[in-house]
């Protein structure tokens, strides 16, 4: 397992940069979904100029999520969790969920309008 948990930190990083890159947008129609409500909602402003650095992180966590876990299985060696089919699809399965929530991230702001 010497080579596998960066393909784990990358997807946890990505997961991470993608809900603080929609923390400005998206944040605060979840919390009044769930019933929060108030003017301090606004101060989700400030998460807007970073953004795109947000983003990038996330792009760039997810393309090293997607060299460990794509990787062919033939170079894990057979005692890693890598080399199990098990694991290697649950880390798909994850790997898709964060790249769902990477695109949902980055269009967010742009199909917002066509709601309002």
């Amino acid at each position: 397992m010497s080579e596998h948990p960066l393909g784990r930190k990358a997807l946890v990083a990505g997961g991470l940069a993608a809900i603080l890159a929609s923390a400005c947008c998206l944040g605060p129609l979840v919390l009044v979904t769930l019933g929060f409500s108030g003017a301090w909602l606004g101060n989700f402003k400030v998460f807007e100029p970073f953004r795109p650095v947000f983003l990038s992180a996330a792009a760039i966590a997810l393309f090293v999520a997607y060299r460990r876990i794509y990787r062919p299985a033939t170079a894990c060696k057979p005692g890693e969790a890598c080399a199990a089919p098990q694991v290697r699809s649950v880390y798909k399965v994850i790997f898709w969920g964060v790249a769902a929530l990477i695109g949902a991230s980055t269009v967010f702001p742009y199909v917002l309008p066509l709601f309002y």
